[in-house]
């Protein structure tokens, strides 16, 4: 159940942060959600920041127009 959980609630946050305006901000967020994942999982939050960030400067480049709003 924890895994479901926490599951969706980084999926919920990858989509909140292809919405934001900048690589940096993306970054930042998805360095956040990735050290906090991997923190709760057990694992290392250095690494779940590093993969977190990098998915979130590249996650608008690689789903072009997900968001309506720019």
């Amino acid at each position: 159940m924890r895994i479901t959980t926490l599951t969706l609630a980084l999926a919920a946050s990858i989509g909140l942060a292809a919405c934001e305006g900048s690589d940096l901000e993306r970054g930042v967020i998805g360095a956040g959600v990735g050290a906090a994942t991997a923190s709760a999982l057990g694992k290392d939050p250095v690494t779940g920041a590093a993969v977190g960030g990098a998915a979130g400067v590249v996650c608008d480049d690689v789903t072009p127009g997900v968001c309506a709003n720019r």
